[in-house]
């Protein structure tokens, strides 16, 4: 199963808006994803601070701020 990494922070409104489109996409196509906050540490608040959300594939970024769900689908048949 394709697992994406999401980084947030929170109090964010669009990580949450983005967070929940995630969920309700879950189901139909069939992947994982782990959040983690940017203010976790100061090198993610400095790389992504101001591009939260940011789902990231591996290392490849596939959308910030707003969900891209074609870019999403494309990077599950990717793998």
């Amino acid at each position: 199963m394709t697992r994406f990494s999401v980084y947030i922070r929170h109090g964010c409104h669009l990580c949450d808006d983005l967070l929940g489109q995630l969920q309700q996409l879950q189901g139909e196509y069939h992947f994982d994803f782990q959040t983690i906050d940017v203010d976790s540490s100061p090198e993610l608040a400095q790389q992504y601070g101001t591009l939260v959300p940011v789902v990231m594939s591996g290392d490849r970024e596939i959308c910030h701020y707003f969900l891209d769900q074609a870019g999403l689908i494309r990077a599950l048949s990717d793998t």
